[in-house]
């Protein structure tokens, strides 16, 4: 066994390697770039080494220095994790040449498995059932046009080398396929290098199931039982489980005999997942991911092993027990933490997070981040993975249900409470399992909030004014409580709680109770408490809440919802809301990929502006009102930071006055 290995990640996988090599008995080196270098998983190592700048192409994906890394310290091998050189070849083959153990597949077999197309090739040889599609190396438009009439629509265009739903474009109609391709093609350049595609059918109702395998040196290929990841959004998965749901004994012995011929097929060692599209009997090979999945977890609650350990011991020579697969018991699930916000289509969110914490003992929480912890545009914004079993499905969705109530995220967006709905809905625990769950489903798992209840714009108000009144207990130059020799203070705050602008006046009285003043209503409100964890008083009623005072407002967690309030300046005129609606600017850093207007070209609200490609997601950029472009901030291309202007929009009137 190896004494000490390099992992070649961040993250809370880097995090999980690392904890099962320390209980190995096996030395620890993280490497990390200049916006992780307090990162957990470089407290967490036994050494660690900075590697370049944030953007991943200046560190993370640098192979020859983290080569460099693991030969001057002496490392043994390497785990790649998942992502970034977890399935580059290249990288394998450095390793094997510089005499270091790759913790993965060889190299010819992730080159084998890494191409689309040419898996589907392989897999047709070695018997694998396969989609209907088109896999070919000519990539002329009107061949591939063609090709998808003959398939017959709908059909699926796919970034040939890669993954994640990068390049990926459903196709209903043979008019709508020329934006389709070229909007895919685009999407497979800026994620991979490479815009080439394949076409398949696209199937109406299909579940992605999976199969986690494993090979050794010794010429072994075994499964470790399926999975099922149908639920998704965009192509990425959401919620998985193990094992797959309401599947006939002659379909999983089905897929578990195709897994491990794909795997034999390219001569496949270490841990790796097959995954399929099923519809009904029918099952497809959909690709080969030639790395530890994102998913592992549910597959080690239900057969107690620990997969990262056998990737080591296969690694090192090991020989898988003979007794494999172990039998599954019970049922796991997974769901993953974002920092992103569901209700505004799922934007990337960064920030400081606050307060982050699993407060349920009993679940699993694989995560690389404290408190504290800053999360930046630079990296995929997943935050976390909360995994759970039960005895049954049913148990197991229980258990995550209760497990999100006992997650406490503060300081940033996130998508824990569409996670709790999701884990609560019906249709899921009856079973209705498919890659649209989540799009069919939209209006219940996604309902926009409307605007902030008033009592919301109270306690947040009333409270913040309270601890300013406390710090000037401590310092006059600390508090905002408006105190007054005579008479009754009277503050204005302006807040804006993603529907609009809303105000809340408060006159502060001699013995510090306010009065709230909204809309001509009046309301004798009292806050009481001690640090964060406040009470709101009206009349004879009182509800608890969470305040969190931030720079630019507040969040605010009453009733188990969570809101984020931003300060308004009062004394800005009305206009100033229209104006605020006409500098749309970058809501994070990022590249612009697509800019569809023109300077002086009128818009109408909603229309598609700008495409903004951040954290691994395309944000998209709409009109608020109808306009005209009045300026344009930024190029296409062109890589810019929160808050820069990316175009301007001016009314048809002030275009035209002279």
């Amino acid at each position: 066994m190896f004494s000490k290995i390099l992992i070649a990640n961040r993250g809370e996988i880097a995090v999980r390697i690392i904890r099962t090599a320390r209980r190995m008995g096996i030395a620890t080196v993280a490497v990390f770039s200049e916006a992780d270098a307090n990162a957990l998983h470089v407290r967490e190592a036994d050494e660690a080494y900075a590697i370049g700048p944030a953007p991943a192409a200046q560190s993370y994906l640098r192979g020859e220095v983290i080569l460099e890394v693991a030969r001057r310290s002496g490392a043994q091998a390497v785990h790649p994790g998942y992502g970034f050189l977890s399935e580059n070849a290249d990288f394998a083959e450095g390793c094997a040449a510089a005499g270091i153990a790759f913790i993965g597949p060889p190299a010819s077999a992730i080159r084998a498995m890494g191409s689309k197309a040419e898996s589907k090739r392989l897999m047709v040889a070695a018997g694998v059932p396969t989609v209907p599609g088109y896999h070919g190396e000519a990539q002329e438009e009107a061949l591939l046009a063609a090709e998808a009439a003959r398939i017959g629509f709908p059909v699926l265009i796919k970034a040939s080398a890669g993954g994640g739903g990068k390049g990926m474009r459903p196709v209903y109609a043979a008019e709508d396929f020329a934006a389709e391709l070229a909007g895919a093609r685009r999407e497979a350049l800026a994620a991979f290098g490479d815009g080439r595609v394949l076409i398949e059918k696209y199937l109406q109702r299909p579940r992605h199931v999976e199969v986690q395998v494993f090979g050794d040196s010794h010429g072994r290929v075994t499964h470790l039982h399926t999975r099922d990841c149908s639920v998704q959004r965009r192509h990425q998965k959401v919620l998985e489980e193990a094992p797959a749901p309401d599947l006939s004994d002659a379909l999983r012995a089905t897929l578990h005999e195709a897994a491990e011929n794909a795997a034999r097929a390219v001569g496949y060692t270490n841990a790796g997942t097959v995954e399929f599209v099923v519809e009904g009997e029918h099952a497809y090979f959909l690709e080969m991911n030639t790395r530890l999945q994102v998913e592992h977890p549910v597959t080690e609650m239900v057969t107690g092993l620990d997969l990262v350990e056998w990737q080591l011991r296969v690694a090192a020579g090991e020989a898988l027990p003979a007794h494999w697969p172990p039998p599954a018991q019970g049922h796991a699930m997974e769901v993953r933490i974002y920092a992103e916000e569901p209700e505004r289509d799922f934007r990337p969110a960064t920030g400081r997070l606050r307060k982050f914490a699993m407060l349920d003992e009993g679940a699993r929480f694989d995560t690389g981040f404290t408190p504290g912890d800053v999360v930046t545009a630079a990296y995929d914004p997943m935050l976390a993975k909360v995994i759970v079993a039960g005895t049954d499905r049913g148990a197991a969705l229980t258990r995550l249900a209760a497990a999100l109530d006992a997650l406490e995220i503060e300081g940033l967006g996130n998508n824990a409470r569409f996670l709790s709905r999701l884990a609560r809905h019906p249709a899921l625990r009856a079973g209705e399992l498919d890659t649209g769950f989540i799009a069919r489903h939209a209006e219940a798992l996604l309902t926009p909030r409307g605007p902030a209840p008033e009592r919301v714009l109270i306690a947040a108000s009333a409270g913040l004014a309270e601890l300013g009144r406390r710090a000037v207990m401590a310092s006059p130059w600390l508090g905002r409580a408006g105190w007054r020799l005579q008479g009754s203070a009277e503050t204005v705050e302006a807040w804006e709680d993603g529907t609009g602008p809303r105000r809340i006046t408060l006159q502060w009285r001699p013995e510090g109770h306010a009065v709230a003043v909204d809309d001509g209503t009046t309301q004798t409100v009292r806050v009481s408490g001690a640090g964060e964890r406040l009470m709101l008083l009206q009349g004879d009623a009182a509800e608890a809440f969470i305040l969190t005072a931030e720079p630019d407002g507040c969040t605010l967690r009453m009733a188990g919802e969570t809101w984020r309030l931003h300060r308004r300046d009062p004394l800005a005129p009305a206009s100033e809301d229209v104006a605020g609606e006409s500098r749309l600017s970058a809501p994070i850093p990022g590249r612009v990929v697509k800019l569809l207007v023109a300077v002086g070209e009128a818009v109408t609200k909603g229309q598609l502006l700008a495409v903004l490609e951040a954290m691994k997601t395309e944000i998209k950029i709409t009109a608020p009102r109808d306009g005209v472009v009045a300026h344009l901030g930024c190029a296409e291309g062109e890589n810019i930071e929160e808050g820069v202007e990316i175009l301007n929009l001016a009314t048809e009137e002030t275009v035209k006055t002279p």
